[in-house]
């Protein structure tokens, strides 16, 4: 009689989209141990890392569930400052209550993303060029607006004790308290993903959206959903970087746009959509992250910093890949009685 339990088997390892980016990320972690020294390791080392990781991680876990189901939103890169400078300017300029600032950034996300989606779904435009297209347009409208209302691109905000420590304080001194709200959307999006119908559908609309749209899931609703989510995700992160420092500033995160997306790509999930995980995710923005940060610890020149993320990156392509490949030819043995 064969044993039907369910075995951890070697086949299943590498089907997971995790396997590729946890070994990369114990790749990069040994490296920088050796050669950054006790530095890298100790509490305010990993502080750097994690505090980078824990904003780019709050933006990356919604684009990577846009991108498992075939979307990309680049318009986050606006959306950021967007977020900061709505915030600062009804809360700071203005002075009314910090949650009404808080609660307007988030709804303009929401505004954002839903025009994103609704975009995409009704025209069949690429959402690569849609969201293109709202990432001037948003840094238009908070450059050109900010100056009117203000006359500068920089506003000053003053949070109170809770906002504070809700949003903008550190743990310990030295960890950010994004950390823990970093933690809590991952575990939220890794249970829609993975232990919820919404996760099945997301999976299928990358797979196949005419397929999936056939079969009776509502592709449309969830990629609006999806938008809005990845838009209030990069508010969050404006709103909250100008509790931290008191300030907000037009200029600030561009940068979310690619290192989301590497963080995303490292994380195991396929451009082409339909193949990812939430643990990925998180494991490929903590590679990037002590990658962009680790390179200070070293004696290397941190000139090189942006060489050794483009070649991580292509490194993580090419291991998901062949990790894919591998479990896609995979035949475990059996043994013959």
């Amino acid at each position: 009689m064969s044993d039907s339990s369910p075995k951890l088997s070697f086949g299943s390892l590498l089907r997971r989209p995790e396997t590729g980016s946890f070994l990369g990320l114990a790749a990069v972690f040994l490296f920088f141990t050796i050669f950054g020294g006790s530095n890298f390791a100790s509490l305010n080392g990993a502080a750097s890392w994690l505090n980078v990781a824990a904003s780019l991680g709050i933006i990356a876990i919604p684009i990577g569930l846009l991108m498992i189901a075939g979307e990309l939103d680049i318009s986050i890169g606006s959306m950021v400052p967007a977020g900061s400078m709505t915030c600062a300017i009804i809360s700071g300029h203005f002075g009314l209550p910090i949650a009404v600032g808080v609660v307007a950034a988030l709804c303009l996300g929401a505004l954002v993303g839903l025009v994103n989606g609704l975009l995409v779904v009704r025209t069949a435009v690429p959402s690569f060029i849609v969201t293109l297209g709202t990432l001037f347009a948003v840094a238009g409208l908070t450059l050109g607006l900010s100056v009117l209302i203000t006359g500068t691109t920089s506003v000053s905000i003053k949070a109170g004790p809770e906002a504070k420590f809700l949003l903008g304080h550190f743990i310990g001194g030295i960890y950010q308290v994004t950390i823990l709200w970093w933690i809590a959307a991952a575990i939220f999006w890794g249970f829609v993903l993975h232990y919820s119908p919404y996760g099945n559908w997301i999976l299928a609309m990358g797979g196949d959206k005419v397929s999936a749209r056939n079969a009776g899931i509502p592709t449309e609703r969830v990629t609006i959903f999806l938008f809005m989510c990845s838009s209030m995700s990069a508010a969050f992160v404006g709103l909250s970087q100008a509790i931290l420092y008191n300030s907000a500033q037009v200029s600030a995160g561009q940068s979310y746009i690619f290192n989301a997306i590497i963080s995303v790509v490292v994380g195991g999930v396929l451009l082409t959509g339909g193949y990812g995980s939430v643990v990925g995710i998180v494991l490929g923005t903590l590679t990037f992250a002590i990658v962009n940060q680790g390179i200070y610890y070293t004696p290397f020149d941190a000139n090189w910093a942006s060489l050794i993320i483009g070649v991580l990156l292509l490194v993580a392509v090419l291991m998901n890949n062949t990790f894919r490949k591998m479990a896609l030819s995979y035949t475990p043995s059996r043994k013959v009685k």
